[in-house]
C-alpha cells in the first residue's frame, strides 16, 4: 500500500478550515484559562482562609480528573442544569477551566519566587499593592515562569484533539472523518501528526523568543543592582 498525497490535496480546504478552528479554540481557551489562573493565584494570596481553600478545591477537581470526563460533563451534562452550550463554546470553556487549574499553580510559584522583602520595600516607598504587582512582582516572575507557561500552551494545543468527541470540526475530527470515508488512515494520521508537530514547534519558537526578550529587558536593571 503506497502513500497517496491526493487524499490530502483533494481535501485541503477542509483540512485548512479544521486547523484554523483548532488554533482559534486553542488560543481562546488557553488565554482565557491563563487570565483565570492569574486571578485565582491572586486569590491564593488572600488572608481569608476560606478563599484559599476554595481555590485549592477547584485545582484539586480539575487537575485530578481527566479532561475528557470534564468535557463530557460540561457538554452533555450541562443541559441538565440549564447550561446549554454549542460544541465550540463548550470546547473553549472546557479548555479554559481545565488549563486555569494549572496556570494557577504556575503563577503561584512565580509569586513565591519573588522576595517578600522587595514588596515590603515597595510599600515603604509608598507604592500601592497594584504598583507593587505591576512594577516589582510581575516583571521578575514572568522571566521565571515563561518556560512553564509555554509548556502549558503546548499541552493545551494537543488537548484540543479531545474536542473531536463533541463533533467539533477541528483538525482531528476532520482528518479522522476523511480517513474513515476513504479508508486512508496512514495519510490522514501522518498529516495530523505533522499539523500538531508544526503547531508545537511554532509555539516553542515563539516562547523562546519571548523568554530571551524578557531576560534582556531585565538585564540593565539587574546590572544596576549588582
Amino acid at each position: 500500500m503506497s502513500f497517496d498525497p491526493a487524499i490530502i490535496t483533494d481535501n485541503l480546504p477542509q483540512i485548512v478550515d479544521g486547523l484554523r478552528l483548532t488554533i482559534l479554540l486553542w488560543l481562546a481557551g488557553t488565554i482565557t484559562g491563563m487570565a483565570l489562573g492569574f486571578m485565582l493565584a491572586l486569590l491564593q494570596t488572600s488572608r481569608l482562609g476560606p478563599v484559599r481553600f476554595l481555590v485549592r478545591i477547584y485545582q484539586s477537581i480539575f487537575r485530578g480528573t481527566p479532561f475528557l470526563v470534564q468535557i463530557f460533563l460540561l457538554y452533555y451534562g450541562g443541559p441538565m442544569i440549564g447550561l446549554l452550550l454549542n460544541a465550540e463554546t463548550a470546547g473553549v470553556l472546557g479548555l479554559a477551566l481545565y488549563s486555569a487549574a494549572y496556570f494557577t499553580e504556575i503563577f503561584r510559584a512565580g509569586f513565591g519566587a519573588v522576595s517578600v522583602g522587595q514588596a515590603e520595600a515597595g510599600r515603604i516607598c509608598g507604592l500601592s499593592e497594584f504598583q507593587i504587582l505591576c512594577h516589582i512582582q510581575l516583571p521578575q516572575m514572568m522571566v521565571t515562569i515563561t518556560p512553564a507557561l509555554v509548556g502549558m500552551f503546548i499541552v493545551m494545543s494537543k488537548e484540543t484533539a479531545i474536542l473531536s468527541v463533541m463533533t467539533v470540526p477541528e483538525i482531528t475530527a476532520v482528518l479522522s472523518g476523511i480517513g474513515s470515508a476513504t479508508f486512508t488512515y496512514v495519510e490522514t494520521l501522518l498529516t495530523l501528526v505533522l499539523c500538531y508537530w508544526v503547531l508545537v514547534g511554532a509555539t516553542t519558537w515563539i516562547g523562546s523568543r519571548v523568554e530571551r526578550h524578557m531576560q534582556r529587558h531585565l538585564l540593565p536593571e539587574n546590572g544596576k543592582t549588582a
